[in-house]
Parts: structure tokens; C-alpha cells; sequence
């Protein structure tokens, strides 16, 4: 999940948490003004019963009566106004039929969903009346039951829940929205750290991430190049390892193959002169002698084979002698000569590709060496394409492709273990170089580029 989605989500569940305790607080505090509504509605009514018997007792000259005069009229405007919305009052004499007094429910807003009342009810319960005694001239004139209506705590409660919720509503929306735009805002330094971070997988250390508002995300930026720039120095001083492994693979490669050709093709050359002595100067009664310094003639010319092809793999100082084309041209020929599937190897050159400097032309050659080994062993193609091609345009650099048809899987040239494709990466990082391998419409295709301007070369 994205960063601002989470944030936003979280910001909500605190707003949600928050209008949750507000609703709560507004449910209690309805709940508490009825009670108090009612407390106050009994007060008042009390007051005004008393007012109506003292003023009927005096007009009637009951005052002096030893027993109290009937109630006038209580149940009347005048009272009603004294009871507040939702609160009903019922009073009678002793021994007399009781009347009921209310204030209508309907003023405290609408009638509150079913489920609403029902967690209400469940909740805070139903209120308890007040039952205050009337007293006039020190007798008992009847009990005054002030009670709340059921509804009016619920109706007054959803009024009010009603409107927060619905600016509440409007408030969140707007808070999300504001919050996205703010935060976005605030997270867009993590997108470029991001990109840079991706670049930097991709190779592109030459990146410095500039200063931002954030203390945090400078930090970061700050990690960030100095991640980049110790990238730099190790790639450097990799690369500058590879090319020194590099030449002293090519110099040991030159020696051995100095070595068996001075010592090695000399000994097989002078046993090979030996064993066509002995079968011509073998006795006629001994054909078995003569038989065996031919069949010696014949190793040794199975191995003169095989001298010569280890001496074509080593060897490498012909591209300082005759330069890189006739170098591959030689290599393209070899290759085709020790076919044993009757594969064949073609060769596309353009470009001008003698006046490239000794290591690139030493590694060009390598690569395609590389190539057409693996090409050969991982499959049976009847087909494998060179094409090397120089660009001197205002971006130098030279393109190597090798493609063949042997039906290979690029997924296991990437999950294999061994070091070729690793040796070729290795040439190509050492001289600023890419590598691509993709799958060709019937096998393998190998992409390489080297730029040339590194090296100091334009044209």
C-alpha cells in the first residue's frame, strides 16, 4: 500500500475516532438536559399549583377553611408553558381522577431511527419521574409526577447527532482532501529519492539529489549520494581490477600458448618425423612394428589437431598483428572448419574497426569468441550471425551482435552458474559498455555496446 493512501486511511480512523467520542458526548449530554428538563418542568409546575390554590383559597376566603377548597383549572396555556418540550406532568387530588400534562415531543427535531432508539434504550435506559408532594396549608394536596417522554431524549439526541455528523461529514471530506494534497506535497521528495534510487540500480551514479525542506529527507538525500558516489569509487576501482585481471589473463594466454607451441608443437612435430622413420625403416618380417609407428603417426596428428585449436582459443596477439577484422575473420573461418553439426558461423562487419585501440579490440574479439562458444555448446544451431559495426557520429561507439537459431532459453542464461556471461559483463563494465540478451525470433540473440568517447575516441 501506498504511503499516502496509509496516511490518509490512519487520518481518517482518527477523525472517525473522534466523531465517535463527540457523538457519545452529545448522546450523554441530551440524556443529562432532559433529566435536568424535567427536574426544572417539576419545579416550576410545583410553583405554579401552589400560586393557583393560594390565590383560589384566598378568593373563596378558604384560608381559613380547616380543609383544602376543590383545584381550579391547572391544565392550562399558562402551565404548559412551563413545561419544557418532552416532559410530561400529571397530577390530581387524592382519592381523584389524575390528569396529564405535555409539552410537545415534536419540537425536540424528528423521530429517531429504530436502531438508534434501540441502542439508546440499551445504553442509558429509561428515565425515572420525579414524584414531588404538593403541600398547601399544611395539608397534602396530591403527589405532582414529572416524567420525560421516551422519545425526548432520543429525538433531541438524533437532532443533534444529525447535524454534527453532517458537518462532520463536510469536515472530513474536506480534511482528506486537504490532507491528500498536503501530503502528497510533503511525500514528493520520497518520489525522487525513489527515482534516484532506481537510477542507481540502473547505473546512473553520476546522480546528486539536491536539498529539501524536510530535515528527514535531507538526511536521506544525504545517504543517498553518498551511496552513489561510493558506488563510483567501487565500480572505479572494479573496473580498474577487471582490466588488470584482463591483461594478465591475456598475457598468461599468450605465454601458454608460446609455450606449447615452441615446446609442445616441437616435441609432437619431432615425434610425429620419428614415427614416420621407424615405419619406413621397419624390417619386412616386422609389419607390427611399422603398424604401430603409423598408428603413433596418427595420434600425433590428432593431437597436432587439437594443438591447434587450443592455440586458436589462446592466442591473441594476431589482432596486434593484422588487426581486429582479420582477427574475427580468422576466428569466423576456425569455427566453421571445426563444425562437427555442420553449423555455420557468418560474419557482418561496417564501420571502420582498425583504428580501434588495443583493449577494446582484444575485448570485442573475446566477447565474440565467448558468443559462439556458448552458442555452440548450450544448443544446435544450424546458424550463428556476427555483426560488429562501428558508429562515428556524434555518439562514437561500436555495436556487437550475435544471433543464432538454436532454439536457447534466455531464462537459463540468466539462472545458469557458469562464468561466461559473467566474463562478458566483466569486459563490457570495463569499458563503459552494455549488455542485452533477449530472445531472437528462433534462439539467442546477444546485444553489446561500447561507447567510444571514453576512451578518447571520435572519429
Amino acid at each position: 500500500m501506498r504511503l499516502l493512501t496509509l496516511l490518509i486511511i490512519r487520518l481518517m480512523a482518527v477523525v472517525l475516532l473522534c466523531l465517535t467520542v463527540a457523538i457519545g458526548g452529545l448522546v450523554w449530554d441530551a440524556h443529562r438536559s432532559i433529566e435536568a428538563d424535567v427536574a426544572s418542568t417539576a419545579t416550576r409546575v410545583n410553583q405554579r399549583l401552589q400560586s393557583l390554590y393560594w390565590q383560589h383559597l384566598i378568593f373563596r376566603d378558604g384560608i381559613q377553611r380547616g380543609s383544602l377548597v376543590p383545584l381550579p383549572n391547572w391544565d392550562t396555556v399558562e402551565t404548559q408553558s412551563l413545561i419544557a418540550p418532552g416532559v410530561c406532568v400529571t397530577f390530581g387530588l387524592p382519592g381523584a381522577d389524575r390528569s396529564k400534562l405535555c409539552n410537545q415531543v415534536e419540537a425536540l427535531g424528528p423521530r429517531a431511527p429504530a436502531l438508534f432508539s434501540a441502542a439508546y434504550l440499551a445504553l442509558l435506559g429509561s428515565y425515572e419521574p420525579i414524584t414531588q408532594p404538593l403541600s398547601i396549608h399544611n395539608q397534602t394536596a396530591g403527589n405532582l409526577v414529572t416524567g420525560a417522554d421516551p422519545e425526548a431524549a432520543q429525538r433531541r439526541a438524533w437532532r443533534e447527532i444529525s447535524t454534527v455528523v453532517n458537518i462532520a461529514v463536510l469536515l472530513a471530506s474536506g480534511i482528506a482532501v486537504l490532507a491528500a494534497l498536503m501530503i502528497g506535497h510533503a511525500l514528493l521528495p520520497a518520489q525522487a529519492i525513489i527515482t534516484a534510487l532506481k537510477k542507481i540500480e540502473d547505473g546512473q551514479l553520476g546522480l546528486q539529489l539536491g536539498k529539501f525542506k524536510s530535515t528527514e529527507f535531507n538526511h536521506i538525500a544525504t545517504a543517498v549520494n553518498r551511496l552513489a558516489a561510493t558506488l563510483r569509487q567501487t565500480n572505479s576501482e572494479r573496473n580498474a581490477l577487471t582490466l588488470r585481471l584482463f591483461q594478465v589473463q591475456e598475457d598468461e594466454r599468450r605465454s601458454l600458448a608460446r609455450d606449447l607451441h615452441d615446446e609442445f608443437g616441437q616435441a609432437l612435430s619431432a615425434t610425429t618425423a620419428l614415427a614416420t622413420v621407424i615405419e619406413s625403416s621397419a624390417l619386412p618380417d616386422r609389419p607390427d612394428i611399422a603398424r604401430d609407428a603409423k598408428a603413433i603417426a596418427k595420434t600425433q596428428e590428432r593431437l597436432m589437431g587439437a594443438l591447434r585449436t587450443t592455440l586458436v582459443r589462446l592466442r591473441s596477439q594476431s589482432i596486434e598483428e593484422v588487426g581486429l577484422e582479420a582477427s574475427l575473420r580468422q576466428l569466423i573461418t576456425d569455427f566453421n572448419e571445426q563444425s562437427k553439426t555442420g553449423t555455420v558461423y557468418r560474419l557482418h562487419m561496417a564501420g571502420r574497426l582498425a583504428g580501434l585501440p588495443k583493449r577494446i579490440a582484444v575485448d570485442l574479439y573475446r566477447i565474440v569468441q565467448e558468443c559462439l562458444t556458448n552458442a555452440t555448446k548450450h544448443g544446435r544451431p544450424s546458424e550463428v550471425r556476427v555483426h560488429v559495426e562501428r558508429h562515428s557520429a556524434r555518439d562514437p561507439h561500436v555495436i556487437l551482435t550475435v544471433e543464432d537459431d538454436g532454439g536457447g532459453d534466455v531464462r537459463r542464461i540468466h539462472t545458469s552458474s557458469g562464468h561466461g556471461i559473467l566474463g562478458i559483463r566483466e569486459r563490457l563494465a570495463g569499458l563503459g559498455g552494455s549488455l542485452a540478451i533477449s530472445n531472437a525470433p528462433k534462439g539467442v540473440r546477444v546485444f553489446a555496446l561500447v561507447p567510444l568517447d571514453e576512451h578518447g575516441i571520435t572519429a
